[in-house]
């Protein structure tokens, strides 16, 4: 027996699929990152009023002076960490709404996400629980000191700009691991950092972004 999906889901699909498209114009071009924008449904992390803008390449906010990322900047930092390897077990700091972490769980073998803010944790995990995500483990924290009892991570990501990258997550990184982030104040370009074989670290600066500011505490 077939399923006729209704007309919003279908609305939902096609809006997915030109985001895809869009992602591509602009040059992301990983097969694994594509496939995991296509796989989530964005519309299901926003708010009710903004659903219908849900597969727009911006930024929206969540509340709590938090903002979920615009899609190309999560697929952009997400094939940056990816980029010849996996991605291995992953360390996302920032939850927010949970929808980097559902896309990173398409492609990560484990995936861990931290939010300091209680109400933003809490509504990641409704926003997570119809998909039924195995390999993703929430925590309610302070991203500025990782997780180290879950440490070490082949990938970490950050969702929030700072200035100076914390020495937590750094130590954290498995070795050939990699540390994405928004480097900067008002004006924030993403840093990566590499863990090489002999144990140094490598840096490699890319695009001009913008995000909320990473803070250190909960609340």
């Amino acid at each position: 027996m077939t399923h006729k999906l209704g007309a919003s889901a279908v609305s939902a699909v096609r809006a997915r699929v030109r985001m895809v498209e869009n992602l591509k114009l602009q040059g992301i071009s990983d097969a694994r990152v594509l496939a995991a924008m296509n796989q989530v449904p964005r519309h299901q992390f926003v708010q009710e009023a903004l659903a219908s803008r849900a597969y727009e390449d911006t930024a929206l906010p969540l509340g709590c002076q938090q903002t979920i990322s615009q899609p190309y900047v999560v697929a952009r930092m997400i094939e940056l960490l990816a980029q010849g390897r996996d991605l291995g077990k992953t360390l996302e700091i920032g939850a927010g709404c949970g929808y980097q972490a559902a896309v990173l769980a398409c492609i990560a073998r484990e995936v861990y996400t931290i939010e300091r803010i209680r109400t933003l944790i809490e509504r990641a995990k409704e926003n997570l629980r119809p998909l039924r995500v195995p390999n993703l483990r929430l925590k309610y924290g302070d991203g500025m000191a990782g997780l180290p009892e879950a440490a070490p991570f082949d990938s970490i990501i950050v969702a929030a700009g700072t200035s100076q990258v914390p020495r937590a997550l750094v130590d954290q990184l498995a070795p050939l691991g990699r540390l994405i982030l928004p480097l900067g104040g008002a004006d924030q370009i993403l840093l990566m950092i590499e863990r090489q074989a002999d144990g140094r670290l490598r840096e490699s600066r890319y695009d001009a972004v913008r995000f909320v500011p990473l803070l250190a505490g909960t609340e």
